[in-house]
């Protein structure tokens, strides 16, 4: 489990206004709370690329996006 153990996966949807699941319009500012909870270890990696059906090369993509707009750097992804 990446998130603490005091907050649940529903809890960090809720936090990070995540979608609950793969089906919606990925909007810029979606990917980027995606990104952001993976930043902040809400969820892991790889919680992202199975609830959301990402590839590695796609997360990449939206993290390099996500870097662009806020200034912050990539961080190094889990193996998988």
């Amino acid at each position: 489990m990446a998130y603490p153990r005091n907050i649940s996966i529903a809890d960090a949807i809720k936090r990070y206004q995540l979608p609950k699941t793969h089906k919606v319009h990925w909007s810029p500012s979606r990917k980027a709370d995606v990104v952001r909870a993976v930043h902040d270890r809400a969820i892991s990696f790889h919680e992202a690329r199975e609830r959301y059906l990402l590839s590695r090369s796609e997360f990449e993509q939206w993290e390099s996006e996500y870097a662009a707009q806020s200034g912050t750097r990539p961080i190094e992804l889990e193996s998988a």
